[in-house]
């Protein structure tokens, strides 16, 4: 019995009797019925988008059901300061109890209980899992079904005694109404998911690989439409101002009646200059628009899985932009997605989208990019009000992104799965995909174009065979016969040979070319054209060749001066430069271009794909012939030349041993090279065969291989995430994924799982911000800060984060699982360094 009158008033009160939430701006409360009635609502709405909308209401109506305990009534009164130690007998030590009181378990075993045992051919059992499964996991992310070792993880969390989980409890503190509307609701449930079971059932009949998967997706579609409304409730009311801008509908005229107004302006543009500009860069222009009007004129078909094969140059953005709004005006459609390689073109595309469609008085922005996940893995209160959801009409965002929404574990990245229903997914420069992702992705896409009603647009010059591949019962992607945007075979080989521009020249040597030659060739090149560009495979040789070829003033002897270039025409860009800064370097060069100043630029492959830039001359580091192919993408861009070249060379030296996908690119871009001397090497057929080649090779890995270290034995995430077949022992479960573990191995992927933001420009500043706003959490400003420290922020592998973490290099800002970079560790020329960065000499990582 409490000793204070204050708390016994409190406990009476029937709105704040049992509190789910208390706000803490002014110590408001909002109570458990409360919340679990909103995210019922929030939940149900977003699970109409896959044909269930009872299921999501009746998850949302149970996840915070183990909040009717006492233990946890105390644990958060005890938190907030509700109930004071020295007056209270109920107060507890709720720093010590964080994260040890189960609220997620009771919701989970009350739903099993009342379905399990419905229906003749155990509906209920399939349909109880589903959601128990997504109940039980809403702190956690997915758990294992079935885990690695063969124990039945669902049974024993069902199984959890009522000791740690308050089922009983709960069920007699529970506000009636919400025990009612669970119980209505169970029926109903069981027939809406038996008939989406049903649905597929009958569309995966060839392949028990592709069905299981199918199932697991389902679940986790719904989990996402429970952890964002469950996110968007607490956020809601945190901050309640914000509420009345959710749920508004896209007006898609007006985007649409932008982008036609800004493609009419650009032709006259161009009809101004006419005569000024070549024969060969008019008939660009009008190829292009030949592109974009056909897109436009296909946009009213079906939806499903499309290809847009048109060569670089070819005005894939605009003419891409043109489908989607025009699409999705035609299908009432919600959003439109950007999948986008890399940062460095994310902010090129959506300036470029901007342009056309957005306008300085527009109430809200149509375009929202997503560099990267600055937000905790390990998410706190604060950061689950202000994580990204991808709420806007126009998102743009990498791949590294969408896979992570799609497959990784946690609840951060699968809250935004459910946009992508409803939706347009135009993914530029799809032959990016990696490789191990190629079936989990094949089978995702499927999904969604089947049952969420999205549309995905596949742009490259230089398409990959994912709808032709060796195992097809493991998963490859369904495109109707006649989807290819452009039209035939024919169509993309004539546009293939209309848009030629360059001449791929291969100059690889058997013992291959020295740092010394390479640079000679570089600087040849520079002097004779004007602008050069080399691309190479990784940021060893790009820093290596820049220190080659840039003049050094002080240290040079004048026989040496004479052959280097001055500082002010070479340029160096890597992935350890943050975006802004990337930028930055991208817009000097792009203005040295256009005034005809000298430009000799070194770079990783982050620049071929999709950067809108021209030079006179490139030289590419063997890889992949779709890399060679994207590579010469950028010169001649806009045929100002009459001829170009692209130089293929091989370095005598290269670490690349764990850069498997660029080495077997290597290889199988040598073969062609021996099989076609002589012919066009950028034709659609000679692409062609060296995805045959590569794909072949690589069928092995297709299905994301997973170690026994990441996994507890060798396997593959397709396998995890759809029948398990190498489980041990029996079960009867129904679902048999291990979630967990699937989601712990994908954080494996070959992509930076660190990001920190870097002291460039205003990056000093946001840093500065940040650290006084998380001393006194205010989520709005906390939240802007972040969107904008995206631009200041660098993704960091494991190796280089721990190198960083042994210099002391990087510090953590409050608590809040963010991480910035010290002044002393960050380059104006190079970036992000692992050592401090000295006078003389700069040390970095290779």
């Amino acid at each position: 019995m409490s000793k204070n009158s204050k708390s016994t008033n409190l406990h009476h009160q029937d709105d704040t009797r049992y509190i789910a939430h208390v706000r803490k701006t002014d110590k408001a409360h909002q109570s458990v019925a409360t919340h679990l009635h909103e995210v019922a609502n929030i939940s149900k709405t977003l699970a109409i988008k896959i044909n269930v909308p009872e299921a999501g209401e009746l998850i949302g109506l149970l996840h915070d059901f183990g909040k009717y305990s006492t233990a946890f009534q105390n644990y958060i009164q005890s938190a907030t300061g509700l109930l004071d130690p020295d007056c209270d007998d109920e107060y507890v030590d709720s720093k010590g109890l964080k994260g040890k009181i189960d609220h997620s378990t009771a919701g989970a075993q009350w739903l099993w209980q009342a379905m399990s045992n419905i229906g003749k051919n155990d509906e209920g059992k399939l349909c109880g899992q589903i959601l128990a499964l997504c109940i039980a996991s809403h702190h956690s992310g997915l758990i294992d079904c079935v885990k690695p070792d063969g124990t039945n993880e669902f049974q024993r969390r069902i199984d959890k005694d009522d000791e740690k989980t308050h089922l009983n409890e709960c069920e007699q503190n529970a506000d009636t109404d919400i025990l009612e509307k669970a119980q209505q609701l169970v029926k109903p449930v069981i027939s809406a998911l038996w008939k989406q079971r049903n649905a597929i059932m009958k569309a995966t009949q060839q392949s028990e690989i592709i069905r299981q998967f199918y199932f697991g997706f389902l679940t986790r579609f719904l989990f996402s439409c429970l952890i964002d409304a469950d996110r968007i409730d607490s956020a809601d009311f945190e901050n309640p101002e914000q509420k009345a801008h959710r749920n508004q509908p896209v007006a898609w005229d007006i985007a649409i009646n932008r982008l036609e107004l800004f493609l009419v302006e650009q032709q006259n543009e161009i009809e101004r200059k006419r005569e000024q500009l070549p024969e060969k860069t008019l008939r660009l222009n009008q190829i292009r628009r030949d592109i974009s009007d056909t897109c436009k004129n296909r946009s009213e078909q079906p939806q499903g899985i499309y290809s847009l094969t048109v060569p670089t140059g070819g005005g894939k953005t605009y003419a891409s932009l043109r489908f989607a709004l025009h699409h999705a005006k035609a299908h009432k459609l919600e959003h439109i997605f950007y999948i986008i390689p890399y940062t460095s073109i994310i902010e090129q595309n959506a300036d470029a989208i901007r342009k056309a469609v957005e306008h300085k008085d527009d109430e809200k922005p149509w375009v929202l990019e997503h560099h990267s996940n600055l937000e905790p893995e390990q998410q706190t209160w604060h950061s689950k009000l202000v994580a990204e959801n991808w709420d806007a009409p126009i998102v743009m965002t990498t791949m590294v992104q969408f896979l992570e929404t799609l497959f990784d574990g946690g609840t951060r990245g699968v809250r935004r799965l459910h946009q992508l229903a409803n939706s347009v997914i135009i993914f530029d420069e799809i032959q990016t995909l990696p490789i191990n992702c190629t079936h989990l992705f094949c089978n995702a896409l499927n999904f969604l174009t089947t049952y969420t009603h999205t549309t995905a647009v596949l742009c490259t010059a230089t398409q990959p065979l994912l709808d032709k591949l060796k195992t097809p019962e493991k998963g490859q992607l369904i495109i109707p016969e006649g989807n290819e945007l452009i039209g035939n075979v024919k169509n993309v080989k004539d546009l293939f040979e209309q848009l030629k521009r360059v001449d791929i020249i291969n100059k690889t040597e058997p013992e291959g070319w020295s740092k010394e030659r390479i640079a000679e060739l570089a600087l040849s090149e520079f002097a004779k054209k004007g602008s050069c560009l080399v691309i190479v495979n990784t940021k060893a040789w790009a820093e290596a060749l820049y220190r080659e070829c840039v003049l050094d003033e002080k240290n040079e002897k004048e026989e040496v001066k004479k052959q280097k270039v001055d500082k002010d025409s070479v340029f160096h860009l890597s992935t350890h430069q943050c975006s802004a800064h990337r930028t930055a370097i991208f817009n000097t060069i792009k203005e040295r271009l256009k005034n005809k100043q000298p430009v000799l630029c070194f770079s990783t492959q982050l620049i071929e794909a999709g950067v809108d830039i021209s030079f006179a001359s490139v030289i590419r580091f063997l890889a992949g012939l779709d890399s060679i192919a994207q590579a010469a993408g950028r010169c001649n861009r806009n045929a100002e030349l009459e001829k170009a070249e692209v130089h293929v060379i091989n370095p005598t030296k290269e670490t690349i041993d764990q850069l498997i996908d660029i080495n077997e690119g290597k290889k199988q871009t040598s073969r062609v090279f021996r099989e076609t001397v002589g012919q066009e090497l950028l034709a659609p057929e000679v692409m062609q065969r060296y995805f045959d080649y590569y794909f072949y090779e690589r069928a092995d890995v297709m299905d994301y291989p997973v170690s026994e270290k990441q996994a507890e034995r060798k396997d593959s995430l397709l396998n995890l995430l759809s029948e398990n077949a190498k489980n041990i022992g029996e079960n009867t479960l129904y679902l048999k994924q291990s979630f967990m573990t699937a989601g712990r191995a994908f954080k494996a992927i070959d992509a930076p799982i660190h990001s920190v933001i870097v002291p460039y420009e205003e990056g000093k500043e946001l840093i500065t911000q940040l650290c006084d706003i998380s001393k006194k959490f205010e989520a709005k400003a906390f939240y802007a800060c972040l969107k904008k420290a995206q631009k200041y922020s660098v993704n960091v592998f494991p190796n280089v984060w721990q190198k960083l973490v042994k210099q002391d290099a990087i510090a953590e800002i409050q608590g809040e699982g963010v991480f910035y970079l010290k002044k002393s560790f960050y380059s104006d020329e190079f970036g992000l360094a692992i050592e401090v960065v000295a006078k003389e000499e700069l040390v970095f990582f290779g």
